[in-house]
């Protein structure tokens, strides 16, 4: 009898930095917010339908979620310094510095075979904490967290240095009978060897069971190079 797959936890990961963030409990909902903009010339007072719209634009998505940190069971617990890396990537990135830009941490949702969000880079742009349990010497045990995240223009992502911890392409793959995460990496990467990347950036804890139907994330091959290094 094969034994339950262990369930995947969402995350937040920095792209071209060390920072991620792994949720204590799988979000319940998730919001995500677009709009356009539209123009509708004025027309003479004797026509009765309006003229038709032009398009002039769209603001970029935005996405909305609660993170719940719960850490009473430890000896000395806190959720702190979870909260603390959110208010960090409010501010901006240290990679930004050195190009005279001051930009925003580009971040990655991911959540196991849940591709809708992780093949957009976002940047945070809300912070809301409140803490809900707290120790014996004043520790918060409990914090509910609200985020918000905005997706980085499309035109950004042109002309990036893969090197310089910029926003790197990326690509899915739809697993087929037969497939395991070394032919994928043979085929995408030209090296079994970075399978582990592979299994790493999808959070996969058991390469040998992949479902047949599946889409999983692949990094670049910088990316999933770094990752197998550390797997």
């Amino acid at each position: 009898m094969s034994s339950p797959m262990k369930m995947v936890k969402a995350r937040l990961e920095e792209v071209g930095g060390a920072g991620s963030l792994e949720f204590g409990f799988n979000p319940t909902e998730i919001s995500v917010s677009k709009s356009a903009g539209w123009n509708a010339p004025k027309r003479s007072m004797s026509t009765k339908a309006g003229a038709e719209p032009e398009y002039t634009g769209s603001q970029p998505r935005s996405i909305s979620l609660q993170i719940f940190f719960d850490d009473w069971e430890s000896a000395v617990g806190d959720v702190s310094k979870q909260v603390e890396l959110l208010f960090e990537w409010c501010t901006p990135s240290r990679l930004s510095f050195g190009g005279g830009k001051n930009q925003p941490p580009a971040l990655r949702f991911l959540w196991g075979s849940n591709l809708q969000l992780a093949t957009r880079t976002f940047y945070l742009e809300k912070v809301d904490a409140k803490y809900t349990m707290f120790g014996r010497t004043g520790n918060p045990l409990r914090a509910t967290v609200s985020i918000g995240l905005k997706e980085f223009p499309d035109d950004s992502l042109l002309g990036t240095n893969p090197t310089s911890g910029s926003i790197k392409a990326r690509s899915t793959h739809l697993i087929s009978d037969g497939d395991s995460l070394q032919s994928i990496a043979t085929k995408e990467y030209g090296s079994p060897n970075l399978w582990r990347g592979v299994a790493a950036f999808n959070g996969i804890d058991d390469p040998l069971r992949l479902t047949t139907g599946d889409r999983i994330l692949l990094p670049s091959a910088d990316e999933a190079a770094e990752l197998s290094k550390k797997n």
